[in-house]
């Protein structure tokens, strides 16, 4: 499965590991004083990312992802009345599932994705950028939709990350994320690559702080090998 970080896997494609590289180094002309001293350094937090490349580990991808992906596009479509033709924006893409439900709808799809699995997307006829979810490059209130489906976790700083989401996300779009829920007896909040296994009301929090309207949230659960399984689901708008 797609599930490795998207800050992680960025580190692994020159593409995406220079652009953050100029970000820092534009950023190292700025850098914040008050009263004459340096409060922050941009090139500690690139080093920092840049060493999270041995976090990264390979996830299958199987159920129960294809169902909940199956299930919940259609339902989302509906509940939002979303049109078509709208610009959806997956980010973290991995095997494309989600890409191909949301084209079989009707809809202007494109992806951030890395490595084979972008390339397979691209094969079948997707758009897909090589970009670290959190440097992000696209302008201002540009997709409809933004789905972010088990990618949050991967952020080590998942509220810059959603304001990043809600920036390019148009104003009434919709924005759906979904993470794994902390202290279940898969120990997700362990997994090497997993920074932000965050409460449901600390997710609610910072999606409610970034701008986004009345998030609906609601647990996936399901049983595997070692017991009792739990994901967060939420939905919401921008604020117009």
């Amino acid at each position: 499965m797609k599930r490795c970080s998207a800050h992680s896997q960025c580190l692994n494609n020159r593409p995406v590991r220079n652009f953050r590289k100029a970000f820092v180094r534009r950023s190292a002309h700025i850098l914040k004083r008050r009263g004459g001293a340096t409060i922050r350094d941009y090139t500690k937090l690139d080093a920092f990312l840049d060493a999270r490349v041995d976090d990264i580990y390979p996830e299958p991808f199987g159920e129960p992802h294809i169902s909940i992906i199956t299930q919940t596009v259609p339902a989302l479509i509906a509940h939002y009345d979303i049109k078509k033709g709208a610009k959806v924006l997956d980010v973290g893409c991995g095997h494309g599932l989600a890409l191909r439900t949301f084209r079989e709808h009707g809809y202007d799809v494109m992806g951030i994705g890395f490595g084979d699995e972008a390339q397979k997307s691209r094969d079948e006829g997707f758009e897909i950028v090589e970009r670290d979810m959190s440097f992000l490059e696209f302008e201002d209130a540009t997709f409809d939709v933004v789905w972010c489906r088990h990618v949050l976790e991967h952020s080590v700083f998942p509220y810059f990350t959603l304001q990043e989401m809600a920036r390019i996300l148009k104003p009434g779009g919709v924005f759906y994320a979904e993470v794994p829920a902390p202290d279940t007896p898969c120990r997700h909040e362990l997994n090497p690559n997993h920074y932000s296994v965050l409460t449901r009301s600390m997710w609610l929090t910072l999606i409610a702080r970034v701008g986004f309207d009345d998030a609906r949230n609601q647990d996936i659960n399901f049983n595997v090998p070692a017991g009792k399984d739990t994901y967060y689901m939420f939905d919401c708008r921008k604020s117009s």
